[in-house]
């Protein structure tokens, strides 16, 4: 399987740079694999395409203001962007850095506000373990400070409106570095709708990592290899998705990021298994799904592992015909886009 076989066509303008007034405003397309039609709402409608029994499962990570700017001593600007906190120190990170000369073990560099960086030594390739000191905890700093992580292709910079808006009405466990953008549209009055329609809702932890916005670089799907993302999941979100599916119920996983988890963590029988760890399951056609039943999603980049996923689930040919529809029909693309419902 090529991945040149997950591309298409996406005029710029269809791009989605900044969210809408509401989050709940969107654009819905309906997507049933089963009778391959697709439809159109809104997506504050979206109660009325589940039913009493449901469950709905959501990724409650909270992105940090991961990215950071500082200077070395010689003047030199430097860019540093958080992609995990290094197990047992508190101030040490695994982080990336760019700068227009390369670094060296024991490099300073100096941040706002009286914080400074040390460079310890390489955690990869392209990865550095990087020490933070100054007169305040780091995490107090980083939470006034850090930039929140837009993805490249919106072409800006962060703003205040950023800071509610990239993250969903349920972030609560900080740690990831892009937002699980499925859940950008709901709102508590709209998971409040849902309660009352019998509609239960689940929760789990998948902290989203860099990985999202890397491009595949081989041909052949088969070769890449997928990042890992910590993920958690307790036993009462496990035994409400066991508990739905031996009922009857659709699992409705929102978001690529939620079903990774939950198909990463099942066992041989289906069942979820409660727990924490690395999930690094790379999902592409030909995958076939023990958890997920139904999928909110927004439209993903061309050959992204995200649309690999989405056609593992509703079959490539459909999801690039609807693709294409949407690109017909103005649909908004990517993280502040419009979403869609695959049952």
């Amino acid at each position: 399987m090529l991945v040149k076989d997950f591309t298409y066509f996406l005029p710029p303008e269809l791009i989605a740079r900044r969210p809408l007034r509401e989050r709940d405003g969107s654009r819905l397309m309906l997507l049933d694999r089963h009778t391959e039609t697709i439809e159109e709402d809104s997506f504050k409608n979206i109660a009325g395409y589940l039913r009493s029994g449901d469950l709905l499962v959501m990724n409650d990570t909270k992105v940090i203001p991961a990215r950071l700017f500082g200077v070395k001593p010689s003047g030199g600007r430097v860019e540093i962007f958080l992609l995990r906190r290094f197990p047992g120190a508190p101030e040490q990170w695994e982080c990336l850095l760019k700068a227009s000369k390369k670094f060296r073990d024991g490099q300073e560099i100096l941040l706002e506000s009286g914080m400074a960086a040390t460079v310890l030594t390489r955690s990869g390739a392209e990865k550095w373990l990087v020490e933070f000191s100054g007169c305040e905890p780091f995490d107090t700093w980083l939470d006034r400070e850090g930039h929140i992580p837009l993805p490249p292709y919106l072409q800006r910079k962060d703003c205040s409106e950023d800071r509610e808006r990239y993250q969903t009405v349920v972030a609560r466990n900080p740690g990831a570095v892009a937002a699980p953008t499925a859940g950008l549209h709901f709102t508590p009055e709209l998971l409040a709708l849902l309660a009352a329609k019998g509609v239960e809702t689940a929760f789990l932890t998948l902290h989203t990592g860099l990985g999202t916005f890397q491009p595949v670089r081989v041909e052949r799907v088969e070769e890449h290899h997928i990042h890992s993302e910590r993920y958690i999941i307790s036993p009462e979100t496990a035994a409400l998705i066991n508990c739905t599916k031996a009922a009857g119920g659709r699992v409705v996983s929102v978001g690529t990021t939620s079903a990774r988890a939950m198909e990463y963590s099942a066992g041989n029988s289906g069942d979820v298994l409660s727990g924490e760890g690395d999930a690094d399951i790379f999902i592409h056609p030909g995958y076939r799904f023990k958890v997920v039943d139904a999928l909110i999603t927004n439209f993903h980049l061309p050959e992204s592992t995200l649309l690999m996923l989405v056609s593992a689930f509703a079959g490539r040919e459909l999801v690039l015909e609807a693709y294409k529809e949407a690109v017909k029909r103005g649909f908004r693309f990517y993280s502040y886009g419009d979403a869609m419902f695959i049952y």
